[in-house]
C-alpha cells in the first residue's frame, strides 16, 4: 500500500472548513480525528462487509432511517422549559453512515451533528401503543462514534394524547419511559425511568431504577433492550446480554406503592425522655497526681547532634546551572536572582545547618482526664413517633400496565457530536427483537470488530521501546497513528513557521503541495521573516477574516479545503508564562 495517497485524503480531511479558528489546540484535536477517520475509512475498507437489506419484520414500530426517514421523523423547534436561561433546540441532526468503524455497506442511521448543543427530534408511532397485559420490548443501537464525556444518549417514548405535536417536543413533554445510556464525568448509567400516575390524586411521578447498569462507552456499536413482563418484571440487556433484572414493585425509587403507616406527625417526644445510654460515673473522681498540662512531646536532652552534620552549610544553594534569560529587563523585572536547588552536600549526610535537639514523646504525659462511663439508669431507648395508617396510601398491583405511548423521541443535551442511533423496535415480542439483533447488530458488530483489529498494530510488528518523536512512526505498523502524528506535527510547526513545517515534515507537505502552502502563507499575512514576521506583523481580526475568504476562494479553485488560521500572540503569551515563571521561581 502507498503511503502518499492515503496521506493525501488524510490531508484533505484534516484541511476542511475553512473558517477563521481563534482556539489553535481544537483545530489541531479536530485536524487529527479527521485524519484518523479518512485513514480508518481507507484501511477499513479492507474487511468484507455485509450490504444493508431493509428488515421484512413486523412491529408496531420499527425504525430503520431508510430513505423515507423524513416522513416519519421531524425535528423539535421549541425552546428548553424549567431553566434559569432560555435554550433552543438548534442542535442538527441527519441521517448518514458511520465514519468510524463501519460494519455494513449502506447502512445509515440518525446522527446527533453538534456538541454541546441542545437536540431534540420525535417520530409519531401510526398508532398508540399500548402493553397492557402484555410484554412490552424496546431495543435500539447507539454508537459513540466521538465517545462519551458528558451528555445522554437515551430514548423517550412519548404518552399519547392530543397535544403532541412533533415541531413543540421538548424536556416538558410527558413520556412515559425513559430508556438508555448517560455519562458524565463519575456517573456512568443506563437509565430506566418510568412515569407512573397516583391513583389516588391523578399526579404523575418519576420512578427510577436504583441499581443501574452502566453504559458501554465505546466507538463500536452497542443494542440496549428493555423488557417490562406483565408479571411486573423487568430485564435490561446490554449487547444481548442481560444486565440486570428484577421487579418494579421492588426496585424503583419512589416505591411505586406507598407505606401503609407513617410517622404520627402530630406525635412529640417527652420532654423527660432520656436517649444517653451511657453516662460519666459520678462516683469515680480524677486521681491528684493526674497532670492535664504536661505537654505531648519534650525535648530529648540525651541527643547528640551526628559526627557528619555540616552545620556550617546551607540546605539550600543557587542553582549553578541557572541563566539569566536573554529577554530579562532590570528595570521592569528587578534584580535576577537564580532559582534555588537542594545542597547536594546534605544529601551525603545526616543534615545541614543548625542543629537542634528533637523532640520525643513525653513519658509523663496522660491528656485531658474524663470519668468511666456507665449505664445510664434513666436511659429509654431513642424515641420514635408511634405509626398511624396513611392516608395517602394505595396499592397498584401492575405498575407494568403503562398508559398508551404515541411517539418516540430523542431529547438531549451532550458535549460529544456524532451519536448515532440505529434499529429501532418498539413491540411485544422478545423473540422478534432478537431475531431483529441477530439480523442486524449481530453481524455489524463482527465487522466492526474485524476493523478494528485490521487497524491496530500488528503484535510482531510493535516496537518495545518507547516512541520518542514521529520520526519513530511506522505506517505499516499503525496507519492511523502515522499519519495523525505527522499531520499533528506539520500544523505544530506551521502555526510559527509554515517553510520550516514544509521542510521538516515532507510527507505531508509533498500531497498538499504549492495549494497548502500557499493558504497558509495568505492567512499568516506572508513569507518574509517566518515566525518572527507572522510575530510582528499580527493581523487584526477583521483581516484575519478578510484573508480567510481569499483562502477559501483559492481552496475552492484547487478543489482542497484549507484550514488553518494562527494569532502571533500565542508566541508571546507562551514567552510572557516562561518569563513570570523564572521570575516567580528567582522569588
Amino acid at each position: 500500500m502507498r503511503v502518499t495517497p492515503l496521506l493525501t485524503l488524510g490531508c484533505a480531511a484534516v484541511l476542511s472548513r475553512a473558517d477563521v479558528l481563534e482556539d489553535i489546540e481544537d483545530t489541531a484535536t479536530e485536524a487529527t480525528s479527521s485524519v484518523a477517520s479518512v485513514v480508518e475509512s481507507v484501511t477499513s475498507s479492507l474487511v468484507s462487509k455485509p450490504t444493508f437489506t431493509p428488515t421484512t419484520l413486523k412491529a408496531p414500530f420499527l425504525e430503520q432511517f431508510t430513505d423515507d426517514w423524513e416522513s416519519r421523523w421531524q425535528a423539535s423547534s421549541a425552546k428548553k422549559e424549567g431553566t434559569e436561561e432560555e435554550w433552543t433546540y438548534n442542535g442538527k441532526w441527519s441521517v448518514e453512515e458511520p465514519t468510524v468503524l463501519r460494519g455494513i455497506e449502506g447502512d445509515k442511521g440518525l446522527v446527533l451533528k453538534d456538541k454541546a448543543a441542545h437536540h431534540a427530534i420525535s417520530a409519531k408511532f401510526p398508532k398508540a401503543i399500548s402493553n397492557k397485559k402484555d410484554t412490552l420490548v424496546v431495543q435500539y443501537e447507539v454508537k459513540l462514534q466521538s465517545g462519551l464525556e458528558c451528555g445522554g444518549a437515551y430514548l423517550k417514548l412519548l404518552q399519547d394524547n392530543k397535544a403532541l405535536h412533533a415541531e413543540e417536543f421538548s424536556n416538558a413533554s410527558p413520556y412515559i419511559i425513559m430508556f438508555g445510556p448517560d455519562k458524565c464525568g463519575s456517573t456512568n448509567k443506563v437509565h430506566f425511568i418510568f412515569r407512573h400516575k397516583n391513583p389516588k390524586t391523578g399526579e404523575y411521578e418519576e420512578k427510577h431504577l436504583k441499581n443501574t447498569p452502566m453504559a458501554r462507552i465505546t466507538k463500536q456499536t452497542s443494542l440496549y433492550t428493555l423488557i417490562v413482563n406483565p408479571d411486573q418484571t423487568y430485564e435490561i440487556r446490554i449487547d444481548g446480554e442481560t444486565a440486570r433484572a428484577g421487579s418494579l414493585l421492588e426496585d424503583f425509587e419512589p416505591a411505586v406503592n406507598p407505606d401503609k403507616e407513617i410517622d404520627d406527625p402530630k406525635d412529640t417526644k417527652p420532654e423527660d425522655w432520656v436517649e444517653d445510654a451511657k453516662i460519666a460515673d459520678p462516683k469515680e473522681k480524677k486521681p491528684s497526681d493526674w497532670d492535664e498540662d504536661a505537654p505531648y512531646e519534650i525535648v530529648d536532652e540525651e541527643a547528640e547532634k551526628p559526627a557528619d552534620w555540616l552545620e556550617n552549610e546551607p540546605t539550600t544553594i543557587p542553582d549553578p546551572e541557572a541563566e539569566k534569560p536573554e529577554d530579562w529587563d532590570d528595570e521592569e523585572d528587578g534584580d535576577w536572582e537564580p532559582p534555588t536547588i537542594r545542597n547536594p552536600k546534605c544529601d551525603d549526610a545526616s543534615g545541614c545547618g543548625p542543629w537542634e535537639k528533637p523532640m520525643k514523646p513525653n513519658p509523663e504525659y496522660k491528656g485531658k482526664w474524663t470519668a468511666a462511663l456507665i449505664d445510664n439508669p434513666l436511659y429509654k431507648g431513642i424515641w420514635a413517633p408511634k405509626k398511624i395508617a396513611n392516608p395517602a396510601y394505595y396499592e397498584d398491583k401492575a405498575p407494568a400496565d403503562f398508559e398508551p405511548m404515541g411517539a418516540i423521541g430523542f431529547e438531549i443535551w451532550t458535549m460529544q457530536n456524532d451519536i448515532l442511533f440505529d434499529n429501532i423496535y418498539i413491540g411485544h415480542s422478545i423473540s422478534d427483537a432478537e431475531s431483529f439483533g441477530n439480523s442486524t447488530f449481530t453481524p455489524k458488530k463482527d465487522t466492526e470488530k474485524a476493523v478494528e483489529e485490521s487497524e491496530a498494530p500488528k503484535p510482531d510488528e510493535k516496537d518495545d521501546s518507547p516512541i520518542k518523536s514521529p520520526s519513530d512512526l511506522s505506517f505499516t505498523a499503525d496507519p492511523v497513528t502515522f499519519v495523525t502524528e505527522k499531520v499533528k506535527l506539520f500544523i505544530e510547526i506551521a502555526k510559527r513557521d509554515p517553510i520550516q513545517a514544509v521542510t521538516f515534515v515532507p510527507e505531508v507537505s509533498a500531497p498538499l503541495g504549492i495549494g497548502l502552502l500557499t493558504l497558509l502563507l495568505v492567512l499568516l499575512g506572508g513569507v518574509g521573516g517566518g515566525a518572527a514576521a507572522v510575530s510582528a506583523n499580527a493581523p487584526s481580526k477583521e483581516e484575519l477574516q478578510q484573508k480567510a475568504k481569499v483562502a477559501q476562494a483559492k481552496a475552492a479553485a484547487t478543489k482542497e479545503q484549507v484550514v488553518e488560521a494562527v494569532s502571533s500572540g500565542t508566541q508571546r503569551v507562551q514567552e510572557e508564562v516562561n518569563k513570570r515563571t523564572t521570575r516567580s521561581s528567582a522569588e
